[in-house]
Order: structure tokens, then sequence, then C-alpha cells
């Protein structure tokens, strides 16, 4: 089915004063002041991180030669690299460290299109890891269980786009005992490895912040959303992309005034997320996408359609404070369900969405500040320790199957 489109003007709405602008009342700031208590934690002092030192041709030369990956949404493991380096996390002596970081760039090598060659990143990972177990001792005495490895594809670790094809890839089987930082996350999913940290995708936070507009704009838009509803270049039939719930958003309410929705991108795209109520965050190809983020950024009651999702930063993040849940069976009840929500429940989310540590936490800016994601991934990190005696393995032992994997997983990289 062909995509349709909608003006992409933002379109003023007819609805109480009361739900359309930002208060802070007592009731909601004290919400947030309970919610945000450990998304301040300081992760100094509370860990060391040793950054393995690879060949160039892991990490910087292929940013040399292709820019473009510095800007996608998948830039969290260049950016991690370039925050460890200059961190005081940071120890230079391996033998003190409670976690060791291999930086490789697994989504940098692209496409025509900007998409991640795919094949390659499993290749490239294994080449990094024999890498560090051969010139490092530290890998072999715990075969990863003490490492954390960045894996932001859409299906992290699985390193595949489709969903299907990720799952029967499985996650790579010499990544099973290490920590992954990922930005997929979804129960009970062959893709989410236990104990994986889950982090927002990348979005420059600069080219956020250039948009802002005043606190005190109204929220003249009831919901809204700009993206596809039906990725008919990698989905021709229509069923598969999002399960269906996008295309459900469409075909239920595209003539609905109270939602702005259209699959064009204008230039006010920021704005126009700052004057609405609720921002749809549904799902895509995966459970997760960059319009969460930018929905927590701008003060826009995220509403995350996407079944068993794990969110950024869950334990220390109150989402359920914060957003609204919405089964993707229940899409065509969409309108019912939020204007059944009340004034104050709305009051209370948008108060502790306008808490500025709460949009910290979602951005990796450069340098890094206080509380931002890279805090929290480092955060996240220290809530792990001190390791367990399993983690360690005795003289001898193996446990990975290195020759485990698909025909084409095990060529050289």
């Amino acid at each position: 089915m062909g995509t349709r489109r909608r003006s992409a003007r933002a379109r003023p709405l007819a609805l109480p004063l009361s739900v359309l602008l930002l208060f802070a009342f007592s009731s909601g700031v004290a919400a947030a002041a309970q919610g945000i208590e450990r998304i301040k934690d300081d992760p100094v002092g509370k860990l060391k991180v040793y950054v393995y030192e690879l060949p160039p041709k892991y990490n910087k030369n292929i940013v040399a030669k292709d820019s473009r990956c510095l800007s996608h949404m998948f830039a969290t493991e260049i950016f991690m690299h370039r925050f460890l380096l200059s961190s005081a996390i940071r120890t230079s002596n391996p033998d003190e460290a409670d976690w060791f970081y291999t930086p490789v760039y697994t989504t940098c090598d692209l496409t025509p299109w900007g998409h991640p060659l795919t094949t390659k990143s499993p290749r490239m990972m294994r080449s990094a890891i024999k890498f560090i177990s051969k010139y490092w001792p530290y890998w072999n005495r715990t075969e990863g269980a003490d490492h954390f490895f960045v894996v932001p594809h859409d299906f992290a670790a699985c390193f595949y786009f489709q969903e299907a094809k990720a799952i029967e890839r499985g996650i790579l089987p010499v990544l099973r005992r290490a920590t992954l930082v990922q930005t997929f996350g979804q129960k009970n999913h062959a893709c989410l490895k236990d104990g994986s940290i889950t982090v927002p995708p990348y979005t420059p936070a600069h080219k956020i912040r250039a948009h802002l507009v005043p606190p005190e704009t109204p929220r003249s838009i009831f919901v809204y959303f700009r993206g596809l509803f039906y990725d008919t270049s990698n989905d021709p039939e229509g069923g598969y992309y999002a399960r269906g719930a996008r295309a459900s958003v469409w075909e239920n309410f595209k003539n609905n005034p109270m939602f702005d929705i259209s699959t064009d991108h204008p230039q006010t795209y920021y704005e126009d997320m700052q004057r609405a109520v609720f921002c749809l965050c549904p799902l895509g190809w995966a459970p997760w996408s960059p319009r969460l983020v930018e929905a927590v950024v701008f003060g826009c009651i995220p509403v995350i359609i996407a079944d068993d999702i794990v969110l950024p930063f869950s334990d220390a993040i109150p989402w359920e404070e914060i957003a609204v849940f919405v089964a993707e069976d229940d899409v065509p009840q969409l309108d019912t369900i939020l204007t059944s929500i009340p004034t104050e429940v709305i009051l209370r989310k948008q108060a502790m969405l306008g808490e500025p540590s709460m949009k910290q936490t979602m951005l990796f800016p450069q340098p890094a500040e206080p509380g931002d994601g890279f805090h929290q991934v480092m955060n996240a990190l220290a809530r792990k320790l001190p390791h367990g005696r399993d983690v360690f393995l005795k003289p001898g032992q193996k446990v990975l199957n290195w020759t485990e994997g698909t025909r084409e997983d095990l060529k050289p990289w």
C-alpha cells in the first residue's frame, strides 16, 4: 500500500486551556523530585574503566572515511569512546579496572544510503575481540564477563535491522558473557541479553537545543507524529513493518482533527513537538526510535506503542510517571485512551518532563555534562559492582565457542 501524505502544518486544537498549557503545580514538582533522585547519582569514584587501544582500523579510520556516522542514531558507540578517553572514570592501569571497554565502531561502515553494513558488523566485532584476547590477559580470565560493548544496532548484538533475520542470527556468541550497552530492549527477546544496559538512540544535543521555544508557548496540538506508516521499500505487502501499529494509526486517525499526523517532515518539526501535548512513539522495525528522546527533551508526553519494550535507563527514569503506554492492539482506541486521561495526570507528567535533569539523561552532548547519558551508562555499570565470583574462570576453563555462528559471520574481517 502506498504512503499517503497530509499537510505538515500544525493545526490549533480547541481543547481546555488547562490541558494545553504547561503548569508546575506542587504535587507535580514533588513527584518529579522523588523520580529524579537516582538520575543525579555521580559515578565518579565508584568505578574504573580501562579503554583498550585498538588499531585505528576498528574506529578512527572508519569515521575518517565516512563522517555521516557522527550524526546518525547509532553514533553512541563513537561518542562513548570519546567520553571515556577524557573521563575521570578512565584508568591507565588495567589491574585496577572494574570494567574493560573495547572501542569498535560496528555501525560506522555505511552503505551509500547511510545504513550500517550489518553483514560486516559481527566479523568486525569478532576480529576486535580476538585482538584484545591476544595482546592482553584480561579477556581470557573472564571471557568478557567484566567487559562491556556498545552495540547500537536496531537489534543490538544480533546485528540486523529486520527482526526475523536478527532472531535467526542471535546474539554474537563471543559476546554472551559481556555486558551490552544497546538501544534495543524488548522483554523475553532473543536479542536482549540479561544484564544489558538499554540507552537512548543518539540525537545531536546541539541540534535539539537550537530549536527550543519559550517554555510558556501554548501546547495547541493534541497528538503529534511525523514518520513512516508503511515502509513500502522493505515491506511491500505492508504486514510486517511496525507489526501493523503505524498503519493502524494512519487508517484510524488520518481524518481525526485531534491528530496532527503525516509522513512529511517539516522544518518546524522540533518546534511543533514543543506545541504538542502528546507525541506518538510507535515501534518501527525495532521497538525504539529517536522520537522518544525528542519527546522527553521537548516536554511532549511520549505515547509509547511498543509491546514489552525495555526503556532506556529504566532503573533510574520513572517512565510510568512521564509517559503513556498503549498496547499495539489498542491503537484503534487511541483517541478514547488519550482524551480519558485526567487533566491532573497530564499536568503531573508535564511537570516531571520539565525537570532539566530528566531531559539531560536522554542526551549524549559533546563535551559531556553532569547527569547526561554517558553518566547514566556509568551509573548503571557501577550498580553492577562488585563482580560475583562466577565472573572469573578457573585456569584452563572455557565457556564460549569461537566456532559458533553463521558461515558468513565467521569469515575474516
